[in-house]
């Protein structure tokens, strides 16, 4: 091999050893996911996010503030898969999230678009507020709960899928209707 090749080489895979790693797969982040729930018996929280997404951080906010933090670490494995990226931040996307986004109805409901599965991948919840009626299709998304109603059914949903108290309910309650300052 002469020496422009070999530098060509030598480039590509420095820059490919020492460039930002790709995102794994949404199978991948969920399998993780499943794996560790089994382990700790506990249900699987998934959150579809994006980098630019300012009621995903919120989200994020409310979940890893001192007063929540602990109790949703305590019930449940929390996961985020990013999709809806603007184009120049594309890379940060997992791959298949889109399609999983897709498959339990959060197409077109905005982010976040959080689900709730048990340990063996069986979906128990989503963001979705129904009325009488609908099915998995209709529903609005709750997105980030920030207003009573959205705070109400993101704690029966807490309560139907965790063994949170109702103490510990009322904390999340309380810090959650801060988001609608």
């Amino acid at each position: 091999m002469r020496l422009p090749g070999l530098f060509t080489v030598l480039l590509f895979f420095s820059l490919k050893v020492t460039g930002q790693a790709d995102p794994p797969s949404a199978a991948e982040v969920m399998n993780d996911a499943f794996s560790i729930a089994t382990k700790e018996n506990k249900n699987v929280l998934l959150m579809f996010t994006a980098s630019w997404c300012g009621w995903c951080h919120k989200m994020d906010k409310s979940i890893n503030d001192i007063s929540c933090k602990k109790i949703f670490e305590e019930n449940y494995i929390i996961r985020h898969l990013n999709v809806d990226e603007q184009n120049e931040k594309k890379h940060l996307e997992n791959p298949g999230a889109g399609e999983m986004k897709i498959k339990y109805y959060g197409e077109g409901q905005g982010i976040p678009y959080w689900l709730v599965f048990d340990k063996d991948g069986n979906l128990l919840s989503d963001s979705k507020i129904r009325e009488k009626g609908e099915g998995q299709v209709g529903g609005i998304n709750t997105g980030c709960p920030a207003s009573e109603k959205e705070v109400a059914y993101f704690i029966s949903i807490l309560k139907k899928t965790s063994r949170m108290s109702e103490e510990e309910l009322e904390v999340i309650r309380k810090r959650f209707r801060e988001n609608d300052q």
